[in-house]
């Protein structure tokens, strides 16, 4: 029980290095290069998942597979998977409260609904990530 609180801490802090990666990719490409927030969902949904794929293979689930082509393949579907999830649940909460409306404003910094928007379907993202990755990858 031990070790798969440390496996489930582990995947956490990666989950967590992850989202700040792709939640800053998602703001610069929105606020910065004004990239509609639909398109910037999936590209900086891809940086993340390079990044998690590394941090999940090399340090979350020791031992993995990941010279394994059934562990890469398992990694690139079920990462597909939570970007079509992902990407569904900012077109449907967009679709529902709009992207630019901003919600709060505190020194010079405004929290936007999109940014909302984007930790809700993280939160869901996550739950799937852990499972299906666990599974891929551990076998």
């Amino acid at each position: 029980m031990n070790k798969r609180l440390i496996e489930v801490l582990k995947f956490a802090l990666t989950g967590g290095v992850c989202f700040l990666i792709e939640y800053a990719a998602l703001v610069v490409l929105k606020e910065w290069l004004r990239v509609d927030v639909l398109i910037a969902t999936p590209i900086a949904f891809l940086i993340s998942v390079i990044v998690n794929y590394l941090m999940c293979v090399r340090w979350v689930f020791p031992g993995a597979k990941d010279g394994s082509r059934r562990a890469q393949v398992g990694f690139v579907i079920t990462s597909g998977l939570g970007l079509v999830i992902n990407w569904a649940l900012m077109a449907l909460l967009t679709a529902l409260f709009g992207q630019d409306v901003v919600l709060l404003t505190m020194m010079g910094l405004s929290v936007k609904v999109y940014m909302v928007n984007k930790v809700i379907a993280t939160l869901v993202v996550m739950v799937w990530n852990y499972f299906t990755k666990r599974f891929v990858l551990k076998g």
